[in-house]
């Protein structure tokens, strides 16, 4: 990489984070002391999503790399390569094989890891992490199994350290003005929220250079196996695990056909994806229902062919949101009776109190790696000022298990007919009296 473009994208990086880091704030801790020293990190997979991670939080003064870990060379010694030019000191390496991890945890100058490899290892790496004493955190999901669930709860529990999973989607703009607008009771008492990941992946599922693990999911598996993207903005709205809590999921897949067609259409008819069993039906529909008699509607689609669809609507008995026409129906406000109107014409008044204090003109426009940009950056910036202030995250460790939790409990119900299935309670009733989430 040439001087000139590695400046500039440490720059927008810096600027990025400068921009955020006096609007955001933790939730202060009961006991916690604050922490004046930078932060130490330590990564375990730096791909397309850990380099991304990366990117940002070389930006950030108060942030030092001490420790890398990934079996991919190339990816390995990119990070090292970034890191040293950032300014900051040379990196430990690890990568000797699949658990080199567990050395990188050994070591007693981390703060907190970062996971960001194939699906399997997130839970392991990162219950691991708190057992030696580091807050966690770990691309979506946190865990595959509902046993993987309770074991980062009881980590975390048990040593007192928090486990946050990297949901940006959170972030956005158009979702925090939403927020606020439910919270102010533009939509009424909130009765229906849906979403989705709705993304044509079959380019990818057959990409072994790039996520050689995804495709094997839909091999072995059949259910919502993606279903962070849209619930944890969904869970926010309706206070879910702070006010509300998942009771039980129903789910139902349709057959699987789309993965061999495009295999036969890009590898030849004998070619052996062209044949094999997929497990994955092409579109699977899951229903929640919360213990407030409140339904939610997941979607996950990866294999049919359409354009990507951010899919979002939070329903309510004076108001409807549309996300895939970012549009709000607020009854007896809106201009036209039964008639869409633009979200934005709510943006000066509702627009979060975080996007009104940052200086848009600060920000970098584009980031290294996988999905760097502006809501990736919030998150750090926020989770940062958390631990640095002994506070709690604004996603934890009931968050990570209640949303990657739907993954196992579809497929159960989906093997079952679309029996509905209880759905576990990761805060042990706890969801009663906990204060919704501030982003103060």
């Amino acid at each position: 990489m040439a001087t000139s473009t590695r400046n500039l994208n440490l720059s927008r990086s810096a600027a990025l984070t400068a921009a955020l880091e006096a609007v955001t704030a933790g939730q202060r801790g009961a006991s916690a002391q604050p922490l004046t020293r930078p932060v130490r990190v330590g990564f375990v997979g730096t791909g397309d999503r850990g380099s991304a991670h990366l990117d940002i939080l070389l930006g950030m003064d108060s942030v030092e790399v001490p420790a890398v870990c990934d079996i991919n060379d190339a990816y390995l010694y990119r990070a090292s390569r970034w890191i040293k030019e950032s300014g900051k000191p040379e990196p430990k390496l690890y990568g000797k094989h699949d658990t080199d991890w567990m050395r990188l945890l050994e070591r007693d100058d981390l703060d907190i890891v970062v996971c960001a490899t194939g699906w399997k290892w997130h839970a392991q790496v990162c219950a691991a992490a708190m057992e030696a004493g580091k807050h966690a955190t770990t691309e979506v999901p946190a865990a595959l199994t509902e046993d993987e669930c309770w074991q980062l709860v009881d980590a975390s529990e048990k040593n007192g350290k928090h486990c946050m999973m990297l949901e940006q989607a959170n972030y956005s703009e158009a979702m925090l003005q939403v927020l606020t607008m439910a919270r102010a009771g533009m939509f009424g008492e909130l009765l229906h929220c849906a979403g989705g990941y709705v993304h044509d992946l079959r380019l990818v599922k057959y990409d072994p250079a790039r996520e050689p693990w995804r495709l094997q999911y839909s091999i072995d598996h059949n259910g919502n196996l993606y279903p962070t993207h849209p619930i944890g903005p969904i869970a926010w709205v309706l206070d879910v695990n702070r006010g509300d809590q998942f009771d039980y999921l129903v789910s139902q897949s349709t057959k699987a056909v789309c993965l061999n067609e495009y295999a036969k259409l890009h590898y030849g008819e004998h070619s052996p994806y062209a044949t094999m069993k997929m497990n994955q039906g092409d579109v699977n529909v899951s229903m929640i229902r919360t213990k407030r008699g409140r339904t939610v509607t997941m979607h996950y689609d990866t294999n049919t062919p359409h354009p990507h669809t951010a899919e979002l609507r939070v329903q309510g008995t004076k108001g409807h949101f549309s996300g895939n026409l970012q549009s709000v129906y607020l009854d007896q406000k809106s201009p036209k009776p039964h008639a869409w109107e633009p979200l934005a014409n709510y943006r000066d008044q509702y627009t979060h109190p975080i996007y009104k204090a940052i200086d848009r003109d600060r920000l970098g426009k584009t980031g290294r790696g996988h999905g760097a940009g502006l809501t990736t950056a919030l998150m750090w910036t926020r989770f940062l000022r958390a631990i640095r202030e002994g506070a709690t995250p604004d996603q934890d460790v009931y968050d990570a298990a209640a949303w990657s939790a739907i993954f196992p409990v579809s497929e159960r119900s989906v093997a079952q007919g679309g029996r509905p299935i209880d759905f576990p309670d990761f805060t042990r009733g706890k969801w009663q009296t906990r204060e919704p989430v501030r982003l103060g």
